[in-house]
């Protein structure tokens, strides 16, 4: 099926925040994280930046494979926000097509393409230079649906802790309590 918007998602242009101030991705408190910066687009997408920094090189100057694709799987993880659900990434297939130099502001864009029961699929592209600049990278994903439970059954206790004492993290978790 195709995926529908929720409601309550945000506005298209808004900005969409971290989900966790620790997430290597999207998180503030990450000093060598990507910082990605996620805005809600039309539809189910959302366009992100990400500016490659020394930390994040792989072969001298550029940056590390690994990198760009938690930068992908970030983007496209950014989804769930549109959907009001809590996913995770079950498969992530990336292609790589030329280098990202470290100092280039990597343009991301993704969309969910397709909903199937809790399968989300999605697909992703990297640019240079600005959102109409070659092609870096792309991505096709699946992502799973899951409860929060997911978190607090498998991650570390300390960060589960921290986590649910943030006011922020609270809110955050019940906003998607919504959707059944």
């Amino acid at each position: 099926m195709a995926p529908v918007r929720h409601p309550d998602a945000p506005a298209p242009g808004e900005p969409l925040g971290s989900h966790y101030a620790h997430c290597f991705g999207c998180g503030d408190e990450q000093p060598h994280g990507l910082h990605l910066q996620a805005r809600a687009g039309e539809g189910v997408s959302i366009t992100a930046e990400f500016t490659v920094r020394p930390a994040h090189q792989g072969a001298p100057g550029l940056a590390h494979g690994g990198v760009l694709a938690t930068a992908l799987d970030e983007s496209l993880g950014a989804l769930s926000w549109l959907l009001r659900v809590v996913a995770v990434t079950g498969k992530l297939e990336t292609d790589f097509v030329r280098p990202v130099p470290v100092g280039s502001v990597l343009f991301l864009a993704a969309e969910a393409t397709a909903v199937s029961g809790r399968k989300i699929f999605c697909s992703a592209t990297g640019r240079l230079g600005g959102p109409e600049g070659p092609v870096a990278l792309r991505a096709d994903a699946l992502f799973v649906e899951v409860k929060v439970d997911h978190f607090i059954d498998n991650g570390r206790q300390e960060e589960i802790q921290v986590a649910m004492a943030d006011p922020d993290q609270v809110r955050r978790a019940r906003a998607f309590e919504v959707n059944p």
